[in-house]
């Protein structure tokens, strides 16, 4: 009887401190979950659809900074897989290689008449290869199933009416230990950041008037005064209350008359059209055929010159 007491409390003591290290584990967090989780946060995820033929909600655009990235077109049933490592994007053959397999059966390739692992990975699917400063989009983020790296998926804009899918893996450095986030995240930025807002319709040119009554910038400091500052030239301000009043407002518009209409929007009007109701943008997103004017409160997507979508 003291025996199993004695295991009882001991089994006790292990429970509390597994308990402890459990807990310990869920407050400093994952960290590869970690490194997850901060790439989410400054990458805005795009949705495409199941068949890889399209977008169903965009996100940040992302600017590629390595030469060398492979995508499979959408009609493939499996993504190109690429490898970044010590500075170089490449495609992992071996990877395309396997995807064939799965797709037409173990030992079988898909273009017959037997052939190496290598054959099937390059006649797999119709591929296109990206250079640095093209632009795509960013569909998912995921951890290694055996935890080695973070797995980073890219879906392109159409090139002669097809897009094209990919994933990039970043493997961690140590396959036994995660390295710290900023460095993972600083790793990544390597090879694609997010593109910077434009700013061009607000900002104009250097000829242009400032907006809002700003003063136009100095070239230089202004000049000391030694003396007191000269009297402002012209006419005096008028200074009898008459002259000081606040203008009047306009009268309300008589009861007979409607109000004005209420401003819309709706798919297949132009842009033109959408400006000449909304305004200019604060943001004119400009990819392939497809162009997003961003307002405060909404964005519109055109396909064509025509609006296909309203979020």
């Amino acid at each position: 009887m003291a025996e199993l007491q004695r295991l009882s409390a001991g089994c006790l003591a292990l429970i509390v401190v597994l308990a402890g290290v459990s807990i310990k584990a869920q407050q400093v967090g994952d960290p590869a979950t970690l490194i997850k989780e901060k790439l989410v946060s400054e990458i805005k995820l795009t949705k495409a659809t199941a068949a890889h033929d399209d977008i169903v909600t965009a996100g940040d655009v992302i600017v590629l900074h390595k030469d060398g990235l492979m995508m499979c077109s959408s009609d493939s049933s499996y993504a190109f897989s690429n490898t970044y490592q010590n500075g170089v994007l490449s495609g992992n053959l071996n990877n395309r290689a396997k995807d064939a397999i799965k797709k037409f059966g173990f030992g079988k390739l898909p273009f017959g008449g037997g052939g190496s692992a290598s054959d099937a990975a390059k006649n797999g699917c119709t591929s296109r290869k990206f250079v640095s400063g093209e632009k795509f989009w960013v569909t998912d983020i995921e951890i290694a199933s055996d935890n080695s790296g973070i797995i980073i998926s890219t879906f392109s804009d159409p090139y002669n009416n097809t897009r094209y899918y990919g994933e990039i893996k970043f493997p961690f450095a140590d396959k036994h230990s995660v390295p710290p986030v900023d460095q993972e995240v600083k790793t990544v930025e390597e090879v694609l950041t997010v593109q910077p807002p434009d700013n061009s319709n607000q900002a104009g040119d250097n000829n242009s008037a400032p907006q809002n009554g700003a003063a136009p910038p100095q070239n230089g400091p202004a000049p000391a005064q030694n003396g007191p500052a000269p009297a402002p030239s012209g006419p005096a301000a008028p200074t009898s209350p008459a002259a000081a009043m606040a203008p009047i407002a306009p009268p309300p518009p008589p009861p007979d008359q409607p109000p004005a209409p209420p401003k819309t929007i709706s798919v297949g009007q132009t842009r033109d059209v959408v400006i000449a109701t909304w305004g200019q943008p604060s943001k004119d997103i400009k990819l392939s055929n497809k162009e997003i004017l961003v307002y405060p409160d909404m964005k519109v997507t055109f396909v064509n010159g025509k609006v296909s979508d309203v979020q």
